[in-house]
């Protein structure tokens, strides 16, 4: 079978177990030796137009060589060609001359032995192409020709039309033909919003009968089938430009830069790179790991790249910027902990800010040294967040603003718990993809269909267990509200019909078990408190059953005057947790939005009760515990011969904000669980360098991490 008739393809089998792989693993775990499987190390260099003749090339082989980059990815053609192409309008570096810097640096890696992508960038053009062909350049909405946003010698190329399915074909074509690279990766190849080009509006309204969309309105039909046929359109350019560089040589691949569908992007798939290269903003440094995680949710154990920049990306476009080093080091790690192969990427071939080489080399030394315990054949987590790619018509009504926050805070709240887990795509819920796991978190997945909500409940017929917030499967996929949830009798309660909030100065009430007379589990550590702050919304619910109610409501009440400010009532048998433990799996559900309300406000105590819930739920021992001071996260792998812990350090004060300005070492106590008949004859700490002694009770081995600046792994080797 074609590696792209997959739908996805994964190396998730079984329980958590160490064994061999199976069939249906070996299909898509790819010999070592595949030129995209065998790279672990990437180095980009980026040329700009006047590199030529200005950069030294040898003495980026030699920095490649320097920190044993493996693959290599130079710029070739598109905007400018870096070598001497016969392509008319294939605009050549002016700086150009007689030189090829393109070929040049292609054999010199090639005498290396590393694989070699060629990029293109089609996404602009020149003022001598705007004449020849204005039907190639993009349009906007008021029917005017777009100049480049940044850069006015230059238009913007309509992505959908014959620039790229007929000119840049050619470009890749002669690319190959000349140079035989292992790839071709093109960068802004899926345009830059709507384009209103006589070709757009023609093949739209061929395909829908309509006029394009006015507008980016995610509720309108028009703009949802828009969506739809762009996407078909950017697949048969895919697909287009991958068959062009197949017939040149088979084992070459393109590889696109983003795709708008992930689990499109696992079925054509043999690579895939994520360009998501540095924080900005408030972003928090595990994003970089959960982009592997929600790609890899659709990919399976596919080569993954992971492009990270040296400069600043923050929207003001420093492009010749150096970051910190221990922000550099710690977004790297995010990326290698949850399964990414490093790529770094340098603009411009000219140095003007040497301080980022160091650092890169020292990251790239320590994976090099440890490349065999990075070849990772599966996962170990055995809890899966559950995220939606693709939404419709949900999100206008006020308490469903904001709702990708309920996914980061879900996200965050695994983290402090250090929880190892993996994200599961919704599309993808077949029990094929649901093996690996006991308990699935589904943090407000508001549309589910009939037949997906039919896989969670077989999945927890099997024996798994289910954790859901707010409005999960109150709607179907088209955005219909349902008069009830899908999963109510999963959930043990009963739509109510109506959202309440935003619920100021509202509190959750913490209770014991009246005839036991103890605190649930899920309120450890919160046995003082007599209540806690409530979320922000709630979802009205009825119980179907008599269940454990550990925590119900108390209304909100006034917060001013201040002689006001006391309970109106104060207790209620309203519930804000149902815990049903069904005899072979769990399920716990939260009217409330308590996973949106933790991202926004990061209350400790909403942090702690999502953890402890998410511990009872799961109903097993964890594959490892972690015990010390800090924020770490917490990934657990299996290779051939060997398993491995990676903790990524990432307390510090700037973790809210970059970049991080110095590394704070944190020590902790790891107890990883070792899997039947399996012999261990080593123990290593692989960052330090450092093999230490082990004993192993009840199938445990405990061990101390005295200091872990950014990043350390536990590897475990097995017979």
């Amino acid at each position: 079978m074609d590696r792209r008739d997959f739908i996805r393809t994964t190396a998730f089998t079984g329980a958590y177990a160490i064994s061999t792989p199976s069939l249906f693993e070996r299909m898509i775990i790819l010999p070592d030796e595949t030129w995209f499987n065998r790279p672990m190390r990437w180095a980009q260099l980026t040329l700009v137009e006047n590199d030529p003749g200005q950069f030294d090339p040898d003495f980026w082989l030699s920095y490649f060589k320097r920190v044993h980059a493996d693959g290599a990815t130079l710029s070739a053609g598109g905007i400018v060609a870096y070598y001497p192409t016969e392509i008319k309008f294939h605009h050549r570096s002016t700086f150009l001359g007689s030189m090829d810097p393109f070929g040049y640096l292609l054999k010199g890696c090639r005498d290396m032995n590393m694989s070699v992508i060629a990029r293109s960038d089609p996404h602009a053009t020149w003022q001598n192409v705007y004449e020849a062909h204005p039907d190639w350049i993009a349009v906007n909405n008021k029917g005017e020709k777009r100049r480049h946003w940044a850069n006015p010698e230059l238009w913007v190329t309509c992505a959908l039309g014959p620039y790229n399915f007929e000119f840049m074909t050619m470009v890749h074509k002669e690319i190959m033909e000349m140079y035989q690279p292992d790839g071709i990766f093109s960068n802004r190849w899926a345009g830059h919003g709507i384009c209103y080009c006589e070709h757009c509006i023609n093949n739209f309204r061929e395909y829908s009968g309509s006029d394009l969309p006015v507008s980016a309105d995610s509720f309108d039909p028009v703009y949802q089938k828009y969506m739809e046929w762009s996407t078909g359109r950017l697949k048969e350019l895919w697909l287009l430009w991958d068959d062009i560089i197949r017939k040149q040589k088979p084992t070459s691949r393109f590889i696109p830069n983003g795709f708008p569908d992930k689990v499109i992007t696992g079925q054509l798939s043999d690579i895939v790179f994520t360009d998501h290269q540095a924080r900005s903003g408030y972003e928090l440094p595990w994003s970089n790991g959960r982009v592997a995680k929600e790609l890899r949710a659709s990919i399976g154990m596919k080569p993954l790249g992971g492009i990270f920049s040296v400069g600043l990306e923050e929207q003001y476009r420093w492009k010749d910027s150096v970051q910190t080093e221990a922000e550099i080091r710690t977004w790297v790690a995010e990326g290698v902990a949850n399964g990414m192969r490093p790529w770094f990427t340098k603009f411009s071939g000219v140095l003007y800010d040497k301080r980022w080489l160091d650092p890169v080399e020292k990251i790239y030394e320590v994976l090099y040294r440890n490349e065999k315990y990075l070849r990772n054949i599966k996962p170990l987590a055995r809890v899966g967040l559950v995220f939606q790619e693709q939404k419709k018509n949900y999100g206008n009504e006020k308490w469903q603003q904001r709702s990708g926050d309920h996914s980061s805070g879900m996200y965050h709240a695994l983290i402090e718990a250090r929880i190892p887990f993996e994200m599961v795509n919704d599309r993808l819920l077949g029990q094929e993809y649901l093996q690996p796991y006991r308990l699935l978190i589904l943090p407000n997945i508001a549309q589910l269909s009939e037949e997906q909500c039919g896989h969670l409940r077989e999945f927890v017929g099997k024996g798994g267990s289910l954790m859901a917030t707010f409005e999960t499967s109150l709607y179907d996929k088209e955005g219909k509200r349902r008069s009830d949830f899908g999963l109510s009798d999963l959930f043990g309660a009963s739509f109510d019909n109506g959202t309440e909030g935003p619920m100021q100065n509202s509190y959750l009430r913490l209770k014991k078990d009246p005839a036991s007379e103890k605190f649930h589990p899920v309120l450890a550590g919160l046995e003082d408190a007599y209540r806690i702050i409530n979320t922000i919304y709630r979802v009205k619910v009825k119980p179907l059953a008599s269940l454990p109610s550990p925590i119900t409501l108390i209304p909100t009440y006034p917060d001013l005057p201040m002689e006001h400010v006391f309970p109106l009532i104060t207790g209620t048998d309203i519930r804000e947790l149902y815990l049903n433990d069904t005899g072979k799996g769990r399920v716990a559900y939260f009217p409330g939005d308590i996973d949106r309300t933790f991202w926004q406000v990061m209350c400790a105590d909403h942090g702690r009760l999502l953890g402890n819930t998410i511990r009872w739920a799961l109903n097993e021992e964890p594959v490892v515990e972690v015990k010390g001071s800090g924020v770490i996260d917490v990934t657990a792998w299996q290779q051939k011969d060997s398993m491995t812990i990676h903790l990524v350090n990432l307390t510090n004060p700037m973790m809210m904000k970059g970049p991080f300005r110095e590394l704070l070492p944190i020590s902790a106590e790891a107890i990883v669980k070792i899997p039947d008949k399996i012999k261990v004859y080593g123990v290593h700490l692989l960052v330090r360098g450092q093999k230490i002694p082990f004993k192993i009770e009840d199938n445990k081995i405990s061990l101390s991490i005295p200091s872990i600046p950014d990043h350390e792994i536990i590897g475990i080797d097995f017979k």
